[in-house]
């Protein structure tokens, strides 16, 4: 595996820590964008983490430690998908990531577009027993199709709900009439904004999430699920939406009980106008990464 030196790869390490045999984690960079219907930019999500990464600290205050020296983080090169369809754009994610787990890997992929999580997702379903997704979005994405695609970004849990509906979202605040009745017929466990706020699921709204999940979970976060306020360069920055501290509080709880078996991070859409939506989202990657080995 052809591996990023330490003026490219995530969070700027030496090859100490970052070659790819003596690394549990893998970055895999995914600079897919075929779907994006509003704001666009999205492929260069990956870069913009990974140069962003630099400045994010290596140490670790909330469990006083400094995870990459202890685990190693090996960036790959990232994948190249010139004049390739969607559909087989996101079967090469598939399989790289199905291979890294086969590898004994813990696999972040960074976007790119959402529609290319299936693709990780469905090789961990595969991987682990007992597994639950856990969504954060803004939108649920469970349109059948969104023009004249089935592999649309605003379809991608709609695929990933013909392998499993052990899907549990949180941060909802757009969709449309189909995808409603889509997750009442199909139980689909969602955590809408509205109802996070005004007190539905109680004080404790993290501790009803954590029930929901079963004992190994894969994350798909799209950064639009984070209100504008923490993260503006995104394609479509909802109003409302879920703030820092809480969103660390729950995978800090899921963390602590379940078993975080990868994650993937989308729908970054840099600009020269928010730079600090980069950096944000790449201490969002370290802090992921940080809660997923709580117990390992």
């Amino acid at each position: 595996m052809k591996t990023l030196g330490i003026k490219k790869n995530f969070l700027a390490i030496e090859d100490e820590y970052s070659s790819y045999n003596s690394s549990k984690i893998v970055i895999l960079s995914a600079p897919f964008e075929k779907t994006v219907s509003y704001g666009k930019g999205t492929a260069n999500g990956p870069k913009e983490i990974l140069k962003a990464s630099h400045y994010v600290e290596f140490y670790d205050e909330e469990f006083d430690r400094e995870l990459v020296f202890e685990k190693g983080i090996a960036t790959l090169t990232e994948l190249k998908f010139k004049d390739m369809s969607t559909k087989k754009g996101i079967n090469k994610i598939y399989k790289q990531v199905k291979e890294l787990i086969a590898d004994n890997k813990f696999v972040v992929t960074l976007g790119g577009e959402h529609s290319l999580s299936s693709a990780p997702a469905k090789a961990h379903f595969e991987a682990y027993e007992n597994l639950s997704i856990l969504q954060i979005d803004a939108h649920s994405d469970f349109r059948d199709e969104y023009e004249g695609s089935k592999y649309s970004h605003a379809s991608v849990m709609a695929r990933v709900a013909e392998f499993t509906k052990d899907i549990v979202q949180v941060g909802i605040r757009a969709q449309c009439i189909e995808e409603s009745k889509f997750i009442k017929e199909n139980g689909i466990k969602t955590y809408y904004m509205r109802d996070i706020r005004t007190g539905k699921h109680g004080e404790d709204w993290q501790q009803r999430v954590l029930d929901d999940l079963k004992e190994n979970v894969y994350v798909t976060f799209d950064v639009d699920g984070l209100d504008p306020s923490v993260i503006t360069a995104t394609g479509t920055p909802e109003p409302g939406g879920l703030l820092w501290d809480e969103t660390m509080n729950l995978f800090r709880m899921i963390g602590e009980k379940k078993n975080i078996v990868g994650f993937d991070v989308v729908e970054l859409a840099p600009s020269k106008y928010h730079e600090s939506s980069s950096f944000v989202t790449a201490k969002l990657v370290y802090k992921l990464l940080n809660y997923s080995f709580i117990n390992k």
